[in-house]
């Protein structure tokens, strides 16, 4: 079996309560996605602060940067469309 320092980085999500969105609540090394999932359970829901985990290995997400924000963001600005303002409302229609 291969050292520690070799194991793949897990991120783990956790979901406190049935109809909540999964939340970022750490980070693990594992040998594998099981014993991540055994080990995040052991260490993130200690207390019964869950009802549901995921890990994802690391390697496999990609993530915009925080220095790109303005530019990787900017381009939803410049269309009209997307905002109500652009849409004209015809006379009588109470609710849209």
């Amino acid at each position: 079996m291969s050292g520690r320092r070799d194991w793949p980085l897990f991120e783990v999500f956790v979901r406190s309560r049935r109809g909540l969105s999964h939340v970022h609540v750490g980070s693990l090394h594992a040998p594998d996605a099981e014993l991540a999932l055994r080990n995040a359970r052991d260490l993130y829901t200690r207390r019964q602060e869950g009802v549901s985990l995921w890990v994802v290995e690391a390697s496999a997400i990609t993530a915009s940067s925080p220095q790109e924000k303005d530019s990787f963001f900017d381009p939803a600005g410049d269309k009209i469309y997307r905002h109500p303002t652009f849409y004209d409302i015809p006379d009588g229609v109470e609710h849209l």
